[in-house]
């Protein structure tokens, strides 16, 4: 599977109830017209994503996606979403391993490899994502952290089933702070990522493969994170909340 780049995710946590996402999708699809040259997916609560599915209607260009899965089919997981219950409620992605399931929720990389399993199973795209703490950064960890992710997200999948795969890179310090790594910073640890892709897919299929940056994304750093050569993309949190920014965030780009 491949998709176009640049690739936009927006990112919505615990954000906009299904009336707040129709009146988010109304307002943006005045502002974003559809594209054949990236790939746009949203990521709402789960309460709101059928809503959201049918506030886009007929733009398919307009994906979803959930924020997180349990990695059973079904059972008695009292609050826990299925990747098959997603995908009934029309999403086509999952994210796995995000900062805060990593660090509130205290998801472990054994739980993150279990549900990017489960979510391939269910024919899903999952976006993997890795990165370090500020303290790791400080102690010079950055590449020995988001190797171990990595390698431990990708565990239960085959070589085929990585290929279809997106990668988000967050480094943790830089999530809902207002500090962004720098794009020189942020493409230095693509390039590591890109690498151990290479080495598990071969480097022409690991080269295909979004990775996409996360943290304090917005409208005015945008072009400068794209123009970075490994940054495919971005996953947008708090900008991604606003129609209008997040239209901004979604025309920009284009290699």
């Amino acid at each position: 599977m491949s998709f176009a780049k640049p690739f936009f995710g927006g990112n919505w946590k615990m954000n906009h109830g299904p009336s707040a996402a129709r009146r988010f999708v109304e307002e943006f699809v005045a502002l974003y017209e559809p594209h054949d040259d990236r790939t746009v997916v949203f990521f709402p609560p789960a309460i709101s994503l059928a809503e959201f599915r049918a506030a886009a209607g007929a733009r398919d260009d307009l994906q979803a996606g959930l924020q997180d899965v349990f990695w059973e089919v079904s059972g008695a997981y009292t609050g826990s979403i299925s990747a098959g219950m997603g995908r009934d409620a029309g999403a086509g992605f999952a994210l796995a391993g995000h900062s805060e399931r990593r660090h509130v929720f205290a998801d472990s990389d054994e739980d993150i490899s279990r549900k990017v399993g489960a979510i391939v199973a269910e024919g899903l795209t999952p976006v993997l994502c890795v990165g370090e703490k500020l303290e790791e950064r400080e102690r010079g960890e950055v590449e020995s952290v988001v190797t171990r992710q990595l390698e431990a997200g990708l565990s239960r999948l085959s070589r085929e089933q990585v290929e279809g795969i997106v990668i988000a890179y967050e480094p943790v310090w830089a999530i809902g702070t207002g500090r962004t790594a720098s794009p020189e910073d942020a493409d230095r640890v693509h390039e590591v990522i890109r690498a151990l892709l290479g080495e598990q897919v071969g480097e022409t299929s690991g080269r295909a493969i979004p990775i996409l940056y996360g943290g304090s994304v917005k409208a005015g750093n945008i072009e400068e994170l794209l123009a970075a050569p490994e940054i495919d993309g971005v996953l947008v949190g708090g900008a991604s909340l606003d129609p209008s920014e997040f239209a901004l965030i979604c025309n920009a780009g284009g290699r």
